[in-house]
């Protein structure tokens, strides 16, 4: 057994350790994968890989618990093992990582009053019960009984958040009582104001930044206690949100700078090494004017690009790795390759008007329900209900209601709200010649914010009422729409132009190759390969493709679903051979 110790530097064994690390989330990349993206870290003379865990992957529903397929952290961190390579873990809770929710499970908010990451008695026990599966996992992972992790983090960005020194406290102490025996780290910002509120005695505070190393690390050193420096997210590029104008980038020649003076002083993990996919409806959010949700893709201008290839930050950077450490030569042994599938026509269409009962199953209530109520976590939600008394409807305003709204009376398209929209009352035009007349409501989760205090106000769909013309309707049908159930469709069912619907693509695999789903021409919704919820697609971009993994198409006959909410159908789409994230 080894033994890994925080004094006034890293020692493994005794002997002096210097942390280069890239981080690669396992739950953003297809298992198949794993390996490769890992001996690419070793490659480029990494000694140590990286990784959060996210809370609300591996507890979906409360009590039910998921360790297997992209979850499978014991045969990641094996592998990880196999390839020489050590490994931080980072179980926290929150993880933030632009992340849906910051990694917490939205089914924390089912409860009223819930307050988050502070010593609040009901998070607590969540967390307690949370982490009474994962750590007899994990633990057995430590280095010190045979497995290669080598340090654990308690909180994550903590000081951005709040100063709660119990809580910080408190979750050391739940790592240690459930046998973490490795050190302890914890990251914040390179400020006073972070450090000060986000470190606690017993664990190494570290840094996250992405410039001016020696500045940060003049800061952070005043906090160490004369331990070694370390920069846990050394951030080499940035995320994209949609309607941002373009993919961020990095500037490459400073970047390569900071590396340098890192290793020269310090000890660094990339940020990101590969960032990978945010898959299904995984994408967080971020708000602080407006709703800044979160693109599919987390390419992130990494090392590595969303689908693994090296790029020139990746030979710049393992030039600078190379003067402070050896680079070793690796064999890669997985067969990765491009393909385009070409164009494919729509085959078959249902609108989801039509297809509501295949897919749901209503709930009635006076007043309209947000989707945590309702043990929903993710995706849609569609609210249904008659106009009896209304005359027409010529003013319309949604209560607690988040994120995105399609309105339509009578199956007739009355208004799209986005964001700060939906704090208004609006002006509509909706006449109905015979009543009862039927409206419904698509609301659209599209990612709960990772970071800051409106973390506690995200609830989804609808939690406060609907208000026609200045006064409060009630009685509601509520239909969940996770779609996780898209097998269920029925395509010989109806269809209209121009609303939520559907659509049905088919196309043939020889081999199973990397490509790109190009969604030019359409406008909003989401999209799936064999069931697989591949993530979002919306027109504002940047991105404009959305990647599929090789090992996610099968040899044979292969089904994409996509579900357009916005009625633009061009009645195509093209699976081709190169990315477009703007």
């Amino acid at each position: 057994m080894s033994r890994f110790e925080i004094t006034d530097n890293f020692y493994l064994d005794g002997k002096p350790f210097r942390i280069i690390s890239g981080a690669i989330h396992y739950f953003r990349v297809v298992p198949e994968y794993w390996r490769d993206r890992l001996e690419k870290l070793k490659a480029m003379g990494a000694n140590t890989v990286e990784t959060y865990i996210p809370w609300n992957m591996h507890e979906p529903k409360k009590g039910e618990f998921h360790f297997d397929g992209i979850l499978d952290i014991r045969k990641f961190v094996g592998i990880a093992q196999e390839l020489g390579l050590y490994v931080i873990l980072r179980p926290s809770p929150y993880i933030c990582a632009e992340w849906e929710f910051g990694g917490l499970p939205g089914w924390l908010l089912k409860e009223d009053g819930m307050r988050l990451r502070g010593c609040y008695e009901p998070f607590l026990k969540h967390i307690r019960e949370y982490y009474d599966v994962l750590f007899p996992i994990i633990t057995p992972l430590q280095i010190d009984q045979g497995g290669p992790v080598i340090l654990m983090q308690v909180e994550n960005e903590y000081g951005y958040y709040g100063d709660d020194t119990a809580y910080l406290e408190t979750m050391k102490g739940y790592m240690i009582d459930r046998g973490v025996t490795v050190p302890l780290v914890t990251s914040d910002g390179p400020m006073d104001e972070s450090l000060s509120c986000g470190h606690l005695p017993g664990a190494l505070p570290t840094g996250n930044f992405g410039s001016r190393t020696k500045e940060r690390f003049q800061v952070l050193q005043k906090y160490t206690d004369g331990g070694p420096l370390m920069c846990t997210e050394f951030w080499v590029g940035w995320f994209d949100h949609w309607g941002n104008g373009g993919h961020m980038r990095g500037n490459l020649e400073e970047s390569v700078q900071d590396l340098d003076d890192m290793l020269e002083l310090g000890h660094v993990n990339i940020y990101m090494f590969e960032g990978g996919t945010n898959f299904g409806f995984m994408n967080g959010s971020n708000y602080y004017d407006e709703l800044t949700p979160d693109v599919t893709s987390y390419d992130y201008d990494a090392v590595l690009s969303e689908d693994g290839q090296i790029t020139e930050k990746y030979r710049r950077y393992r030039e600078v790795v190379a003067k402070h450490a050896p680079v070793p030569e690796v064999e890669l042994t997985t067969d990765i390759r491009r393909k385009a599938y070409g164009k494919l026509a729509c085959e078959a269409k249902v609108g989801l008007f039509e297809s509501l009962s295949d897919l749901s199953a209503p709930v009635k209530n006076t007043f309209p329900i947000c989707m945590e109520k309702l043990d929903q976590n993710y995706g849609y939600i569609l609210y249904r209900t008659s106009l009896e008394r209304e005359q027409n409807v010529e003013k319309l305003r949604l209560w607690g209601a988040n994120d995105r709204a399609n309105i339509f009376v009578e199956g007739k398209p009355v208004a799209t709200l986005y964001d700060r929209e939906l704090l208004n009352e609006i002006e509509v035009k909706a006449e109905f010649e015979s009543r009862p007349a039927r409206m419904d409501i698509l609301m659209e989760n599209m990612g709960r914010v990772n970071f800051g205090p409106r973390m506690e106000s995200q609830r989804k769909g609808i939690a406060g009422c609907v208000q026609l013309n200045g006064h409060m309707h009630y009685n509601w049908e509520m239909y969940p729409l996770p779609l996780d159930n898209v097998s269920k469709l029925d395509f010989t069912k109806g269809y209209e132009e121009g609303l939520p619907a559907f659509y049905r693509f088919t196309f043939e695999a020889e081999e199973q190759c990397d490509t790109w789903l190009d969604f030019a021409g359409w406008g909003k919704g989401c999209a799936f390969l064999n069931g697989f919820n591949l993530g979002r697609y919306w027109e504002i971009g940047p991105q404009k493709r959305l990647y599929i993994p090789g090992p996610l198409v099968k040899k044979g006959k292969n089904e994409i679903i996509l579900f357009e909410t916005d009625g633009k159908a061009p009645g195509e789409i093209t699976l081709t051979d190169e990315p477009d994230i703007g």
